[in-house]
């Protein structure tokens, strides 16, 4: 038990400084990503948190078995180099022995990962979703900044305004510049709106207009002397009602029990994944078991970078078997499960070709020292 205790405690620790790391590096990416979107109005700032706190479960359930994949790998080759693991293996610590031992933290990680795979990720994209449906039901007020030029509708309209009420009702130093479609979607030239100050109404039919105060209008292309200019007082511009939408059309978002006994391949397809992820964990730890070992002279980075290359091979042909099976390209019956067949081959071969090829290595120079 005090081995064991050991071990694990050197596995636990090592799995949760990788994850960290791992999970930092890509919650940064993917927060920039979001702050561009906020940036250009496309996103509500104020959610932006909710929505990294929602893709937070997506994100655990692929980094976990890559912790402790690379946990297991520099822990144990930490003990390696120290000749800790030559220790233990005099005291009858054997190979099997030590995969048993480890598997039990493992089952720990699995159990997390079945927890965020089946339960927490779904319902995580779900929220995600349902707030992106209401950011894009937000009406161009909702998401004004002062001072900043917002690119809205598809890049076809941009809006300015030098300062924004806090109630977000009035402005003031209005510029607003919007491409003229036709029927085909057609460039028709450029209308700019240049106000005083501004306001926003809202009629009892749900329709939200901005009334423009003490402007002047342009019409016309760029580069084209022929242009009209209006004066006017008070303009109106129809702004486009919000469209809320509770619809969550996302396989990644549907419950796992809305998912099971379905014919369809998406869903069938989704199901394999979500189930993959914990098998995934005890895979990988099959393999990390025998790639930690190395040689004291060697140093204890010499098998991880082939080791990552393993893991990362394992995970892409997941990912792109998955896209084959939602495209009908392979049977469901095979689905994802082949692909977990093949490492697991890896991962034995891996555990027990090394032993049998010291045995015969040693085997070969006793009989050359009788020989001698």
């Amino acid at each position: 038990m005090i081995v064991f205790r050991y071990l694990s405690r050197e596995i636990l620790l090592t799995l949760s400084a990788v994850s960290a790391v791992l999970l930092v590096i890509i919650m940064s990416g993917r927060f920039v990503k979001f702050l561009a979107q906020a940036a250009s109005g496309a996103l509500d700032p104020g959610s932006l948190f909710l929505i990294m706190g929602f893709r937070l479960p997506g994100f655990l359930q692929l980094i976990l078995p890559l912790g402790l994949f690379l946990g297991i790998l520099l822990a144990y080759g930490r003990l390696y180099l120290e000749s800790e693991m030559t220790v233990l293996s005099a005291t009858g610590m054997s190979q099997q022995r030590l995969l048993g031992m480890t598997m039990i933290p493992a089952a720990l990680v699995a159990l997390v990962v079945a927890w965020l795979s089946l339960s927490l990720a779904p319902q995580g994209a779900n929220q995600f979703q349902l707030l992106l449906n209401k950011q894009d039901a937000l009406t161009e007020f909702d998401t004004l900044v002062a001072g900043r030029f917002q690119a809205l509708n598809d890049g076809t309209r941009v809006t300015y305004t030098e300062q924004l009420s806090e109630d977000r009702t009035n402005l003031s130093g209005v510029f607003i510049s919007e491409k003229r479609l036709n029927q085909e979607k057609k460039d028709q030239g450029i209308s700019v709106l240049v106000a005083e100050k501004g306001h926003q109404d809202i009629r009892p039919d749900g329709n939200r207009y901005l009334i423009l105060e003490n402007g002047y209008r342009y019409d016309g292309n760029p580069g084209e002397a022929n242009y009209r200019v209006i004066k006017y007082d008070t303009y109106g511009v129809l702004l486009q009602r919000p469209d809320v939408s509770d619809e969550v059309t996302d396989r990644d978002a549907m419950p796992t029990r809305d998912l099971i006994g379905k014919d369809d391949l998406r869903a069938r397809a989704e199901l394999q994944w979500r189930l993959s992820l914990p098998l995934l964990v005890f895979i990988v730890t099959l393999m990390a078991v025998p790639l930690s070992r190395v040689n004291p002279r060697q140093g204890r980075f010499l098998k991880l970078i082939p080791a990552i290359l393993l893991y990362m091979a394992y995970l892409t042909i997941l990912i792109a078997v998955r896209g084959a099976l939602e495209k009908g390209k392979i049977s469901p019956v095979l689905g994802l499960w082949w692909v977990h067949l093949l490492f697991l081959a890896i991962g034995l071969g891996l555990m027990y070709w090394e032993p049998m090829r010291l045995k015969m290595a040693s085997r070969r120079s006793m009989k050359e020292m009788a020989r001698g």
